[in-house]
């Protein structure tokens, strides 16, 4: 790839000067030389100086009894630069809360991995290829914050 067409300031954001294009996968080699890529940079949530992937977070909602699904998106936030918001899709039924959910959670994790906002969802939305879209509930956390004002 020689560049963008027509864009020469994300052509030299993408590839450097040696010609190595910076694709933004976060990724690591193994012992026998395997590359696994394990998310997109732009995917970090990054909080009071903290970096983590938002994937990892999965785990610790799933193994709440009456929790169905969930995802964890970055939200803007003026002091913290941003704060972990998560998606919770709970079991028919069920009569979780917020409080709940973070209490769950906060239980699992470092102090500053806590999830600081909780939404209910019917679904989290996923690709054809079932990835979760991130980009949707960033939306839809924008479309909640607007209709709050």
């Amino acid at each position: 790839m020689k560049g963008y067409l027509g864009n020469v300031e994300a052509t030299s954001a993408t590839i450097d000067s040696d010609g190595w294009l910076k694709t933004g996968d976060l990724c690591y080699i193994d012992g026998d030389g395997f590359i696994f890529i394990v998310d997109r940079i732009k995917e970090l949530i990054k909080h009071n100086g903290y970096r983590w992937l938002q994937q990892n977070w999965k785990q610790y909602f799933l193994s709440h009894p009456t929790i169905m699904d969930a995802a964890v998106i970055p939200v803007e936030d003026d002091e913290a630069g941003q704060i972990p918001m998560a998606y919770v899709v709970k079991a028919v039924g069920s009569e979780l809360t917020e409080d709940q959910v973070i209490q769950f959670e906060a239980s699992q994790v470092a102090p500053y991995k806590k999830v600081r906002r909780v939404s209910f969802t019917s679904a989290i939305p996923r690709s054809a290829a079932g990835k979760i879209l991130r980009k949707d509930l960033v939306s839809q956390s924008k479309q909640q914050l607007i209709s709050k004002l």
